[in-house]
């Protein structure tokens, strides 16, 4: 029999896809069951809430839309702003408001594991909510009584570093934090609109070698394949021009240590798929 404790408070690692610009606020045109396309991700994402089961006192999100920064980059407002990284888009859709407040004290804590594990971060005090956070936030805590701290990726985008980024921060979980990576696993904007079949099936191959890679409960041999990534002969099709939004996921991973990974939302965008990860 183990003798290991188990950590029923410890909150799960989510990766999570936020969909494409503003979608909650657009008008789509419906299919002939009366669907629009993101309606199967407004679902999940307005029912992550109760899947969790108890809200966290704060959340840590790592967004794929914060990718520039030469160490991992943690916001330390307590009233963050709005930060609309998006373009042509209706003039309503930059007068949405997320009114939720930062962390300081996570922000810190944050950045003290992160010196523990021998990580350089640095911090931002300006930064507003980007659309990487407050789009699927205005659905999964509607009412902004959460409060939410950002930190970013590294420039770099490998997997090594964003893992032991992770890993640094995994304390967390123990510590009434739930960490979601936001991001989309599948992210070519050039074939986005487009159902050529071809690129279909690679998007759809890809989706599952992603499913299947995050799925082992062995840390280290989850890193491995996860490195492998661009070796996928259908990867690079999935992630152009860059694999930022790819790359969230690799922090979850760290995070997650021997919690395997599962599929819990799987959304289908003109053929291509599109999935969210529960670790724990």
């Amino acid at each position: 029999m183990s003798s290991e404790i188990p950590h029923r408070h410890r909150f799960p690692v989510y990766f999570i896809p936020h969909g494409g610009g503003p979608w909650p606020f657009m008008d789509f045109p419906r299919d002939a069951e009366g669907k629009a396309p993101w309606d199967d991700l407004r679902a999940f994402l307005e029912g992550l809430d109760a899947e969790i089961g108890r809200r966290p006192k704060a959340v840590l999100v790592v967004s794929g839309h914060w990718e520039k920064e030469p160490v991992p980059t943690v916001s330390t407002a307590a009233k963050p702003g709005m930060l609309f990284d998006y373009y042509n888009f209706p003039p309503h859709t930059y007068e949405l408001s997320y009114p939720a407040p930062g962390s300081p004290d996570l922000a810190a804590r944050a950045r003290a594991l992160l010196a523990e594990a021998g990580i350089e971060s640095a911090e931002d005090a300006a930064r507003g909510f980007d659309h990487g956070v407050f789009i699927p936030f205005m659905l999964l805590y509607p009412d902004a009584d959460v409060p939410l701290t950002m930190i970013s990726l590294k420039n770099t985008l490998d997997v090594q570093s964003h893992v032991a980024i992770g890993e640094a921060l995994a304390p967390l979980r123990d510590e009434d934090v739930l960490i979601i990576a936001s991001g989309m696993s599948y992210h070519n904007m050039r074939m986005f609109r487009q159902a050529e079949p071809n690129h279909v099936e690679q998007a759809i191959r890809f989706d599952d070698w992603l499913t299947l890679a995050v799925s082992s409960p062995d840390s280290a041999l989850r890193s491995e394949v996860l490195a492998t990534w661009e070796q996928n002969p259908d990867a690079l099709a999935c992630h152009v021009p860059d694999h930022d939004h790819l790359v969230p996921l690799f922090v979850a991973s760290g995070a997650a240590g021997s919690d395997a990974g599962r599929q819990v939302f799987r959304g289908v965008f003109l053929g291509k798929p599109y999935s969210a990860y529960r670790f724990g």
